[in-house]
């Protein structure tokens, strides 16, 4: 007999703003999609307004970068947002999450191994980055309210700023939609006040005092570049936020209003990070920005930081606890959230307690696309080779002899494009704290982007033509209007 996911149960979800969000994991039937692919332009706006991106923009030219070569970098660095969008329409066509569609690039049994580290690890990670970044934005206003700076009020701030994260995460996907609409105009509104008074102290002649030339040059530009492109990887949650969309929704409307979302606020406030650190000693970088607001000003952007942070951490939370069930923990969305809630949190007090803040920054956000990038890819280049045809009744079918078992309960295919990318990447990775050998031998360029990508599309892609399931391959080649009649 074959089993069935605990998650894909046959109650009704509520997808209300303001109402809990009772679906899990389960395929979203016809009767329940509603909505349009604009609203993804929101839902992905609210996260990147961010001071995280004013961060990044500064460190750019702080790695020693003129102000051409930063902007150069965080235009290209940004466009993989059209990934982030293009694995979405995966969700629209099955009706259920990414942790989910991926058991068809890796298999029953080898997705939870798969889901647990970019599910659960990467996202208690970036959890606990993003709330220790307006943590830090945070205690600029616990000072304000005159306030001690002793580590139980800066635990105190990490705490309340993660507590309402993990309460609109529990609220689910019509709360996000609805409520990031109006964080969008807001946080848009904000940023823009503090870009215009940077713009008013930026030095738009910027000329780095020891400009870089020779290996030394192309090593800071790729490193830069690897932090930028970090971000779009990060976001292998687009297929949860497009589920509930109708099947008929246009493919390329759901993948351009993503990507737009992610894309013009990264570029536009990152690149206000670098033009910032022209004029202003972005070291200390809440201290340099406060110094060039008015008094009433600083309250309104720590405010806004956090509303960001919430905005960030909240989809990376809702999707993490659906990350939880898919594996096959025994735990309705809402415990699983509060779980994941609780590792972000951990780590958040860490990093604001223990770590530099913005070595923690650069060292995660250059680590982890070893990681990310290889996920991504295999993702994007299997919703290719099956044109994006999945159901969502099948992908939920784990037992033996399943479409999705393949050998073991694990794809091959998957398996190896994935590890095989990893590694590749891995050994082209430059930090701090590692430099893999063939970026040693190239004298510090950081390739692990774009290897990564190349290898595990090209491994997968291989593989999956000469090795794939003669019943995946059924699945892959059914007519559209076929899988509509088995519904």
């Amino acid at each position: 007999m074959r089993s069935t996911n605990p998650g894909h149960t046959a109650s009704r979800g509520v997808d209300r703003p303001g109402s809990i969000e009772t679906r899990g994991i389960d395929q979203v039937p016809a009767e329940e999609r509603h909505g349009s692919p604009r609203e993804l332009f929101v839902v992905w706006a609210a996260p990147n307004v961010s001071y995280l991106s004013i961060i990044v923009g500064a460190a750019l030219v702080l790695m020693g970068l003129s102000l051409i070569e930063a902007l150069l970098v965080i235009v290209v660095g940004n466009l993989f947002w059209l990934l982030t969008g293009f694995i979405g329409v995966s969700g629209t066509a099955s009706g259920t999450t990414g942790s989910v569609i991926s058991r068809a690039m890796y298999g029953v049994r080898g997705n939870k191994v798969l889901v647990a580290i970019s599910g659960w690890l990467i996202a208690a990670l970036y959890l606990g980055l993003n709330w220790a970044a307006a943590s830090v934005a945070g205690f600029g206003l616990t000072r304000y309210l005159g306030l001690p700076e002793t580590a139980p009020v800066e635990v105190g701030v990490v705490c309340v700023i993660a507590a309402a994260t993990i309460l609109v995460s529990v609220y689910g996907h019509a709360t996000i939609v609805r409520l990031y609409s109006v964080l969008t105009i807001l946080l848009l509104a904000v940023f823009a006040v503090l870009t215009v008074l940077i713009l008013a102290n930026a030095d738009f002649a910027y000329v780095p005092a020891e400009p870089l030339t020779g290996w030394g040059r192309w090593m800071v530009l790729t490193i830069a570049f690897t932090i930028v492109a970090s971000t779009s990887f990060s976001y292998v949650n687009s297929p949860d936020l497009a589920r509930y969309l109708p099947r008929d929704s246009s493919r390329v409307g759901i993948t351009l209003w993503s990507a737009a979302g992610g894309f013009v606020p990264s570029v536009v406030f990152t690149a206000a990070g670098a033009l910032a650190a022209t004029g202003l000693d972005m070291s200390d970088p809440q201290g340099a920005l406060e110094s060039i607001m008015p008094g009433w000003f600083v309250p309104v952007f720590v405010i806004a930081v956090v509303l960001n942070t919430i905005a960030n951490n909240g989809v990376t939370a809702y999707s993490a606890g659906l990350a939880m069930q898919s594996v096959g923990v025994p735990l309705p969305r809402v415990p699983a959230v509060l779980v994941i809630g609780l590792m972000g949190t951990a780590l958040a007090v860490a990093a604001v307690s223990v770590v530099d803040f913005m070595d923690a920054v650069n060292m995660m956000l250059e680590l982890v696309v070893v990681l990310t990038v290889p996920f991504m890819t295999v993702f994007a280049t299997d919703v290719v080779m099956r044109r994006n045809r999945y159901l969502g009744e099948q992908l939920h079918d784990q037992g033996r002899g399943g479409p999705f078992w393949y050998r073991g309960g694990v794809n091959p295919a998957g398996a190896a494009a994935t590890a095989v990318g990893v590694v590749a990447s891995a050994l082209c990775v430059s930090t701090e704290i590692w430099a893999g050998p063939v970026s040693e031998a190239l004298h510090g360029l950081n390739l692990a982007v774009p290897v990564g990508l190349v290898v595990s599309a090209a491994l997968y892609w291989l593989l999956s033509r000469g090795s794939r399931s003669a019943r995946a391959e059924q699945i892959s080649e059914t007519p559209v209007s076929s899988m509509e009649a088995s519904r």
